[in-house]
């Protein structure tokens, strides 16, 4: 059992997950809030021995440093690597910190999200529409940039429904092009397109001037990463730019670009996490405790 667990903001976790907790820490503080810098953080984990963070907080060295304690850390998202995860994996790993991530757990969603927002705007449903004849999925050509869970989940849903998939990543994926979805190299999926969405890590900048260039105008830009997958001004400038293409995401893509992209007319801003859902709270929840109780486990028989 722990001494003392903290959650430093809202970890989207249920109600009753919350409650459970109480059975693994002597002491749960959770707080609903987003901490508004490193000090309200260190202040409010102290002498914490299991902190839980979802993706918007960053654990950095500093506040390791200043919570010595920390023995667990939770991290009530997905962890994909070092360079894209909002916590020091390197510091945690030297302090002899675990840290653990949630996997496949609001994927869903994030599938609903995009496929219902397209259809909207392709027949133009929501007072808004894409181009003078409405359209169908069918026969589009859409490029998935970055082809893990969501990526993969979302290529086989406009295969569903017709549309010619193709899709760039680092590595190839023969079991997708078995799939019928065909591989291209950045520039040229950009240049075959017409609707392409970004499915990437965290910190993952595939998108500048060229990019954007390639692209054009009369294009469709959906986000489904968690923050920006482009250079900020690029963006900007390809909008204004190209008053026909659009830019989508919700509130994970646009992270604090909200302010900047605001009154953009061809931006389409959903201000709600996609990827939740009451069936996604469970997922997260259910893999959160699993973590937990790994960890205590493993501790107990050492």
């Amino acid at each position: 059992m722990f001494e003392k667990l903290v959650a430093v903001e809202d970890t989207l976790i249920s109600e009753e997950a919350r409650k459970e907790l109480l059975h693994y820490a002597k002491e749960v503080n959770l707080y609903d809030t987003f901490p508004e810098n490193e000090e309200e953080i260190i202040r409010r984990i102290g002498n914490a021995d299991a902190v839980l963070v979802s993706f918007k907080t960053q654990i950095t060295k500093k506040i390791l440093d200043a919570c010595p304690n920390i023995r667990y850390i939770g991290m009530c998202c997905t962890l994909y690597e070092a360079s894209s995860c909002n916590v020091d994996l390197t510091e945690a790993c030297r302090k002899g910190i675990t840290v653990t991530g949630v996997k496949d757990y609001g994927d869903e969603g994030v599938v609903e999200y995009a496929i219902s927002e397209l259809v909207r705007f392709m027949h133009g449903f929501g007072g808004k529409q894409w181009k003078a004849d409405k359209q169908e999925l069918t026969r589009q050509k859409v490029g998935i940039i970055g082809l893990g869970k969501t990526g993969g989940m979302l290529a086989d849903a406009f295969r569903f429904f017709g549309s010619e998939v193709y899709y760039y990543s680092r590595n190839r994926k023969p079991e997708a092009e078995d799939k019928g979805f065909r591989y291209l190299d950045l520039d040229g999926l950009l240049r075959t397109c017409d609707i392409v969405l970004t499915c990437l890590p965290r910190n993952t900048y595939l998108l500048g001037e060229k990019e954007f260039r390639i692209f054009g105008n009369g294009k469709i830009l959906m986000n489904t990463s968690i923050g920006a997958t482009f250079d900020m001004g690029a963006l900007k400038r390809w909008l204004a730019a190209n008053p026909d293409s659009h830019y989508f995401c919700d509130g994970t893509g646009m992270g604090t670009l909200a302010d900047e992209l605001a009154g953009l007319p061809n931006v389409f801003y959903t201000p709600v996490v996609a990827g939740k859902s009451i069936q996604s709270t469970g997922r997260l929840s259910r893999k959160t405790l699993d973590n937990i109780k790994t960890f205590l486990d493993k501790r107990e028989n050492i």
